[in-house]
């Protein structure tokens, strides 16, 4: 996930939350991004919360003769494949029509996929009553109702409770039961331990040196390990040039990231190259404790580094040491105090319609639009990542631009409303996207060359409008293209224009054209975009991924694209000192 931990201005990026809160600082410059692109070939750790559901239901079916309902809820999780996994029950409450449950169902919040949940309240008889709830055969139960909502609209209420109408099972004539099931309220809250974080101050001394004609360039990724044991990069460094005994600037470890602070942590040192091939140091195990504890001794501890010799493998203790500087444990606001607070993620999207997509008539088009209803590649970006990003939008009037087209009787556009106004470029839901869309590809024709710059500085003269009227809003750009960019210094030129709003850009590649000028915006190979002026960008605000490398895979398009966004959201609100409403800590 980039940008999580370091900056060139002292490091306050975490991930899911950037540094800790302190009325003290105020953070003006963006995170170094100097090694993405070698995280990201690894790996990198998304955005997620413990949640804590609590449910409670109101006029519920009474199924007993001589008494009332003796209610229970079980919660489901909706796979991918639409399968229902249980997550959990809550106990039984006897005798009530309108239980409150006490036990809580525990959650991990993802944002950047749609978590339906599924409830189902179940009458539990009584000759049951002294079986445990997690035994309990819910055939032998009388069934109360139903009801299911996505997480994500649960935890965009300013008061994380949203209620639902309980209805009979899928598949029943819904008009035979007229009569209501009651309802069922939900209540969200996060765990306090996702907003823990550790502010660590790193120090190395007498690291080996690894180029030829100057010393070496170090930085530290750290890593935690997975229950699948593969390790998952969380954290880094920036780069200290010619270095052999480097000082770093502090990073933020949120338990969001770690998991706890017994969790075993593998801090890597690596010499820096610009062809991505970067040098292991050396490295170590530690714990958040054992970290804290080397920081309170004032001690280093030596690297090793992992060494072959004929088929054994050993680890060589170095004469390198670790230091911890400093330790720092503290409580900050997090993405979701952002969203209960009533700050709002904005969807736009900009569609390419050059004529190198093909005659959108014709099957071999990018554009075409099959009578089966099978959806082409713009299509399936447009719902994959729109279904997410819709649930943090409450009017749900999202701005469609179309651009590399020429209008009827009009010259070629770089930037035209999808909907086929002069006035206004909002569009009503998904669906709304997809039916201007669809209306857009016979009415316009086909043309180029392919050029960004446009969409890009509309959308963020929308986004500097809504900070100069003071509204808390985050705005979310999806450019969806099958072709390299003709105007890159005009392209670089918005995109380090825009660094400084709150925009972020995410670029999706449709087809086989050749996308690595899309690869260089998006910042990974440790350079900040330049713009012609000389300026560079305050943070990276780009996510490119090609269809193709994502297409059919167990991650979707959408969460490989939405994976950094809550980081990029959290290094904006923090370099700028905005809190959010109506959350203290």
């Amino acid at each position: 996930m980039g940008n999580c931990c370091s900056d060139v201005a002292g490091g306050r990026a975490a991930v899911g939350g950037g540094a800790p809160h302190d009325h003290r600082r105020r953070h003006s410059d963006g995170p170094n991004d100097a090694v993405n692109l070698f995280l990201k070939s690894r790996g990198y750790s998304s955005l997620f919360s413990q949640i804590q559901l609590s449910l409670s239901a109101s006029s519920l079916r009474d199924r007993d003769v001589f008494s009332k309902s003796d209610p229970m809820a079980v919660i489901y999780m909706k796979g991918r494949d639409g399968k229902l996994e249980e997550i959990g029950r809550t106990e039984v409450v006897l005798n009530s029509l309108n239980p409150t449950w006490i036990k809580k169902v525990n959650v991990t919040y993802h944002f950047e996929v749609v978590q339906t949940l599924v409830f189902r309240v179940y009458d539990v008889d009584t000759q049951f009553h002294n079986i445990d709830v997690k035994m309990l055969k819910l055939e032998d139960q009388q069934f109360l109702g139903e009801a299911s909502c996505a997480l994500s609209e649960v935890v965009t209420k300013s008061s994380r409770l949203l209620t639902l109408d309980l209805v009979p099972h899928e598949g029943i004539n819904k008009a035979a039961h007229s009569s209501s099931y009651g309802k069922l309220t939900v209540h969200a809250e996060e765990s306090i331990h996702s907003r823990t974080a550790v502010e660590i101050k790193f120090r190395c001394s007498e690291l080996e040196n690894k180029d030829l004609f100057s010393k070496s360039d170090p930085f530290l990724v750290i890593s935690r390990t997975a229950e699948s044991g593969i390790s998952i990069p969380i954290c880094k460094t920036e780069v200290i040039k010619d270095e052999l005994n480097p000082t770093w600037k502090p990073v933020f470890l949120s338990m969001q990231q770690v998991g706890s602070k017994d969790n075993p942590l593998t801090i890597e040192c690596f010499n820096f190259n610009n062809n991505g091939k970067h040098d292991l140091i050396g490295k170590i195990e530690k714990s958040l404790f054992d970290l804290e504890k080397i920081h309170l001794d004032r001690k280093g501890e030596n690297l090793y580094l992992p060494t072959a010799t004929g088929h054994d493998y050993h680890n060589k203790v170095l004469k390198s040491q670790l230091y911890v500087e400093e330790f720092l444990e503290s409580v900050q606001y997090t993405f979701l105090d952002y969203l209960a607070g009533g700050c709002e993620l904005n969807f736009m999207v900009a569609i390419d319609f050059t004529a190198s997509n093909g005659n959108p008539r014709l099957p071999d088009s990018l554009h075409y639009i099959d009578p089966s209803g099978r959806p082409n590649a713009y299509q399936k970006a447009i719902m994959e990542v729109g279904g997410v990003l819709q649930f943090y939008d409450s009017d749900k009037r999202f701005p469609a631009w179309g651009f590399g087209a020429r209008p009827i009787d009009g010259p070629v556009s770089h930037c035209f409303n999808l909907n086929g106004s002069n006035s206004y470029c909002e569009v009503e839901g998904i669906q709304g996207i997809m039916t201007a869309y669809m209306s857009a590809l016979f009415n316009v024709s086909l043309a180029g060359p392919t050029l960004f710059g446009r969409v890009i500085s509309t959308a963020a003269n929308i986004a500097s409008q809504a900070l100069a009227d003071g509204q808390q809003k985050y705005y979310v750009l999806l450019i969806i293209t099958d072709g390299v960019i003709t105007d890159l210094e005009e392209t670089k030129d918005a995109i380090v224009k825009a660094s400084d709003l709150p925009l972020s850009i995410l670029i999706v590649g449709v087809g086989g054209a050749d996308f690595k000028e899309m690869e260089f915006l998006d910042a990974d190979k440790g350079e900040r975009l330049e713009s012609t002026s000389g300026r560079v960008t305050t943070r990276d605000i780009v996510q490119f991924v090609p269809f193709r490398d994502v297409h059919g895979g167990e991650v979707s398009v959408a969460q490989t694209l939405l994976a950094e966004l809550p980081t990029q959201f959290m290094t904006y609100m923090r370099s700028r000192g905005i809190e959010p409403k109506s959350r203290i800590l």
